[in-house]
Order: C-alpha cells, then sequence, then structure tokens
C-alpha cells in the first residue's frame, strides 16, 4: 500500500470510529426497564401484602405475592437474556410459527379442563407450577407476525383485497377466540398494534380509515351488547353515584390518588390497599404506586414509559435507515403496544377511561406478562445492538 493510500485509510478509519456509537447496547433503554422492573417488585410487596394474608391459598404469608414476583422476574430475565442472543433474521423466520402457536393456546384456553376460569373469565392454562395466559403470548407473537406479514406483503400492501383482507381474516379469528374468554382488554391492544403496523408498513391511507371507523363501529357494538361492560361505562361517567357499585374501583382508585398528593403517604402506608381497592398488586398499582409516592411516584413511572416508547421509534428509526425493515417494524410494533398498554392502564387508574382488565407492563403482578414484556425489551436491545454492530463496519 502506497504512503497516501496508508494515510486516508486510516483517516477513513477514524471518521467511522467517531460515527460510530459510544456503547454496544442502548442502556438508557436497558436501565429504564430495569427501574420499572424493580419498583414494580417493591410495589406488588407492598400492595400485596394484605391480599397475602388473608389468602388461605397462601399460607397467611405475607410475603407470598413477593416471592411469586420474583421468581417471574427472575425468568423474565433469563429469557431475556435467550432471546438478546438469537440473531434478529431468526424471529423473523418464526414469526408466522409463534403467531401459529399462540392461535392453538388460545384456542386450548377455550377447552374444559385445560382453560381455568377466574371471576367468569377463561384466560389461563394451568401447567405444572404455574399458569400460562396466552392472550400475553399473542401479543408479542402479533407484533412479529405483523412485522413479516408487511414486509413480506410490501408491493401488494395498497392493495385492499391482497395486502389487507388476508390479515383482517386472521385478525378476526384472534377476536373471536379472545372475546370467547373474554379478555376485551387484550384484544384492544392486539388490534390497534397490528393495525398501527399495518399503517406504518405501507397500508393505504383510505383504507386504514376505513378500517379504523369500522373498528369503531365494532367495538362500541360490542360494549352496547354487554351489560357488564356497559356498567363499567356508567361507572366510569360517575363513580360516586354508585360507589358501592358499578364505580366501586374507580371511586377507590380516585381516592387512592388524592391521597397521595405530591410526595405520597409513605412506602407500606397505604389504606386503600387493605381490600378496598381491587386487583392492586394487578391491574390498579398505579393506584397504590400513586397513594405511597404520590405525584413523584407516577411522574416518575410515566417519564419511564415514554423514555422506552422513544428509543423503541428512535431504534426502529435506525433500523429503517440501514433497511432492516423487519427490524424497524418489529421495534415500532414494540413501541406501540407497551406505549398504549401503559397508557389505557394509566388511563383506567386515573378515571380519564372506562375500567379495563390490564395491567402495567413491566411492573404489575403477572407471570405471563412480565416474561413477555421483557422479552420484548430484549428484542429491543438486539435490533439496536445489531444496528451498533453495522455502523461500526461489523457483521451482527
Amino acid at each position: 500500500m502506497s504512503v497516501a493510500g496508508y494515510v486516508f485509510g486510516r483517516r477513513d478509519d477514524y471518521k467511522a470510529a467517531r460515527s460510530a456509537p459510544a456503547a454496544e447496547y442502548d442502556r438508557g433503554l436497558a436501565w429504564a426497564a430495569l427501574l420499572l422492573a424493580a419498583m414494580g417488585l417493591a410495589m406488588v410487596y407492598s400492595a400485596s401484602i394484605a391480599t397475602a394474608e388473608a389468602s388461605r391459598y397462601t399460607g397467611q404469608s405475607a410475603s407470598w405475592f413477593l416471592l411469586r414476583h420474583a421468581l417471574f422476574l427472575g425468568g423474565a430475565l433469563a429469557a431475556a437474556l435467550a432471546v438478546f442472543l438469537a440473531p434478529v433474521r431468526f424471529w423473523q423466520g418464526v414469526a408466522p410459527w409463534l403467531f401459529g402457536a399462540a392461535l392453538v393456546l388460545l384456542a386450548l384456553v377455550l377447552v374444559p379442563g385445560i382453560g381455568r376460569e377466574v371471576h367468569g373469565a377463561r384466560r389461563w392454562i394451568n401447567l405444572v407450577a404455574f399458569s400460562v395466559q396466552p392472550s400475553e403470548v399473542m401479543k408479542l407473537a402479533v407484533v412479529l407476525y405483523a412485522a413479516d406479514y408487511t414486509v413480506r406483503k410490501h408491493a401488494v400492501m395498497k392493495s385492499f383485497r391482497k395486502g389487507m383482507l388476508p390479515m383482517l381474516a386472521v385478525m378476526l379469528l384472534v377476536s373471536g377466540l379472545l372475546l370467547h374468554e373474554p379478555d376485551f382488554g387484550a384484544l384492544v391492544v392486539i388490534a390497534v398494534t397490528a393495525f398501527g403496523l399495518l399503517f406504518l408498513g405501507g397500508m393505504s391511507g383510505r383504507h386504514f380509515a376505513a378500517l379504523t371507523a369500522m373498528l369503531t363501529v365494532g367495538f362500541t357494538a360490542l360494549v352496547l351488547s354487554s351489560p357488564y361492560r356497559m356498567q363499567r361505562i356508567f361507572g366510569f361517567m360517575d363513580p360516586w353515584s354508585d360507589a358501592f357499585g358499578k364505580g366501586y374501583q374507580l371511586s377507590h382508585a380516585l381516592i387512592a390518588f388524592g391521597r397521595g398528593e405530591w410526595l405520597g403517604v409513605g412506602l407500606g402506608a397505604s389504606v386503600e390497599k387493605l381490600h378496598y381497592l381491587p386487583e392492586a398488586h394487578t391491574d390498579f398499582l398505579l393506584a397504590v404506586i400513586a397513594e405511597e409516592l404520590g405525584f413523584a411516584g407516577v411522574a416518575v413511572v410515566i417519564t419511564l414509559f415514554v423514555w422506552i416508547v422513544c428509543r423503541a421509534f428512535a431504534i426502529a428509526r435506525e433500523a429503517a435507515a440501514r433497511e432492516r425493515h423487519f427490524a424497524a417494524l418489529a421495534a415500532q410494533g414494540v413501541g406501540i403496544w407497551l406505549g398504549f398498554q401503559a397508557l389505557i392502564n394509566m388511563g383506567v387508574n386515573m378515571g380519564l377511561l372506562p375500567t379495563k382488565g390490564l395491567t402495567l407492563p413491566l411492573m404489575s403482578f403477572g407471570g405471563s406478562g412480565l416474561v413477555v414484556n421483557c422479552v420484548a425489551i430484549a428484542l429491543l436491545l438486539r435490533i439496536d445492538w445489531e444496528s451498533r454492530q453495522l455502523a461500526r463496519g461489523l457483521n451482527a
């Protein structure tokens, strides 16, 4: 090599090194997810003490839910590590198979003797030591499947018959299975995630507007045709008119927010968790956070979720710039899913939305949700890691 070639080659290497990312992975995203998970572990313990001591299933152990949640979190982190080690192209290859497996699980949960019924809903499959909630698995599966479908059908996405109709038929099948459980909250999250990805992937604006109108009419009809959903709507509009009936959950969630004020009553000092607020360690965990940690604690939770969603779309933008279209859409799907579910849960807890049984991602008690949420974060980190490797000129 000539002296000039050596000098200019070194200069190009120097420029590439300066433009390459400083870190191997998105540390901000990883820390935000870990902080939410750690905060969730502490708050699940605080919110569940009274429930655990009063339950005959726990043996009156105050730490029963804490130990279970810690076990779930350990399994979730192990699953996340395994997902991070697998290349994104692997997830693109198995996306249809994972979606098919999730469909089978949704069908199995409706089979008597296999699915377990709790509070009138059949949403769990009992295994040897724990239960699996198929709707949580479907949330991840639909992100990967919709991203893969959009990439494969990109040339015909503007066509209703070839682009949107096959996905619409599949989603109607998923909707039917979820409504038979019933799990209306999961259906809303899955539908918004799937069709949001189709829109970002190139669906016709006219078709998307028609689909949005159709979904709005469909969801409205489902609410009007169901007495218990109507009761939730009336309870949401004026919870104090029947504070001991249809407005019970929301009225006590609002009391918890009111008691918390700016800095809260102190960790562990919540009154509403003492059998007043139903599902305090799952659906209404944010209300306990508001009561014990106040506005400051809720603001931290909201900020961390906003950061995760922003990083998901930033990671997607970087992947798209490198023409990694499946990775970009998968990252956007995770951002839509986690952000939308967190938004619904927070809106329900604050009285901004009708009561709906959706957990707070990464924080609420529940093994299936926690594992799937951590896997989704790991998938984001893997997509980002591969983009950073490519920016360094390395083979991802």
